[in-house]
């Protein structure tokens, strides 16, 4: 927990649930008839609400992206170092909102919540959601807070997915994309990967068909999940330099099926961790957006067409060490963007931390997105 608030921090910060009653109508043909959208904003909305920028959380995450909920918070929100005072999102200028996404588990609707149609958690009957319907949902919230265009729209791996949605969907909506470690779709590799980890969740004793809310969560299966998306977030060369070979606590080996090694311990830690704070049904719903994610899907494999409407300006983002969403598929996106004619900035950062690197405070990545953004602050006059 933190004995002082640092100087650049957002502070003490208080979450707040939209309640939404006109249905929403979902791509897979569903609807939801009503939900609620759980959110936190950082900073001033100003006067003529022009200084709004959306951020949008990846797979894990949730609307708790900067500042602290309480003095007891053992850390702040998933995104802190860069959104506060004097940070590249800077809450000076700008007034920072951020959703979580429905079928979380974090205020948002989702299969924990539940449904009216039976008084008891959705489970399993929770629709099947896409980022499409989360940008759609996004949209209503936007309404709600009285803001009609976005400066930009940010997000990180899935977050990034989204801020390119937006910019499909909703182009006239926001002024600038930032997609950080995105893709334009999963590879088969990355749906494999998902499967894996919903079928530990799926086939763990304790599962129950997905309902176990007034049992034992699926502890096994979570945790093995996660323990399994871990390993795709870190590069290989993050891991030799964290763990190498090196033994818990310098112990010998014990020749048996106990952890003899850091990393082992480390993922079974991490998996521990998720089971506390996550919802298994809602793992397998977030996963599943993700294998959905393919707007070049409605144009025959042509993701040009897919951004053929947008108007907007972007600053792609991809890192040297991510194995999951490789530079390469940024570079997928920028050939995209390019061949409408759109203003495109594209940076690829020398990290060795992998995937993960979205997350943390990298020098060149952070001096790019101050920059981009106070490009933007200076030409809103902000």
């Amino acid at each position: 927990m933190p004995e002082t608030i640092p100087e650049d921090s957002v502070g003490l910060v208080e979450g707040a649930v939209e309640h939404f009653d006109e249905p929403l109508e979902l791509e897979s043909g569903e609807r939801l008839e009503r939900f609620d959208l759980a959110y936190e904003t950082y900073g001033t909305l100003n006067a003529d609400h022009s200084n709004a920028v959306l951020v949008c959380h990846a797979l894990s995450g949730d609307q708790h992206a900067a500042g602290y909920q309480s003095m007891e918070d053992r850390k702040p929100g998933w995104w802190d170092n860069m959104i506060g005072p004097g940070k590249p999102l800077d809450t000076r200028r700008f007034f920072v909102v951020c959703v979580n996404v429905l079928g979380s588990c974090k205020g948002s609707t989702g299969p924990a919540s539940i449904n009216p149609a039976t008084g008891e958690p959705y489970a399993l009957d929770f629709p099947i959601v896409t980022v499409k319907d989360w940008v759609a949902s996004q949209r209503r919230l936007m309404e709600r807070l009285s803001i009609a265009k976005w400066v930009a729209v940010v997000g990180g791996s899935l977050g990034g997915m989204q801020a390119l949605q937006w910019t499909i969907d909703y182009p006239e909506r926001l002024d600038a994309c930032l997609a950080i470690a995105a893709a334009p779709k999963l590879s088969a590799q990355n749906i494999a990967f998902n499967e894996v980890a919903r079928q530990a969740i799926m086939t763990d004793p304790e599962f129950h068909g997905g309902r176990y809310y007034e049992r034992d969560t699926p502890r096994r299966g979570l945790a093995l999940a996660r323990m399994i998306g871990h390993i795709t977030y870190l590069s290989e060369d993050a891991m030799r330099d964290k763990f190498g070979r090196d033994l818990r606590k310098g112990q010998p080996l014990s020749y048996g099926f106990d952890v003899d090694f850091e990393v082992e311990s480390y993922l079974r830690y991490q998996g521990r961790r998720f089971v506390d704070r996550f919802d298994a049904n809602s793992y397998l719903y977030l996963t599943k957006v993700l294998d959905y994610f393919d707007p070049a899907g409605a144009h025959d494999g042509d993701l040009a067409k897919a951004f053929a409407g947008s108007d907007n300006r972007f600053l792609v983002i991809a890192f040297s060490s991510d194995w999951r969403f490789s530079a390469d598929r940024s570079r997928e996106i920028t050939h995209a963007l390019y061949a409408n004619n759109l203003d495109v900035t594209f940076a690829e950062i020398e990290a060795p931390q992998g995937h993960d690197a979205f997350l943390l405070r990298i020098g060149p990545y952070h001096d790019m997105v101050r920059a981009y953004m106070d490009r933007l602050a200076r030409e809103w006059g902000l």
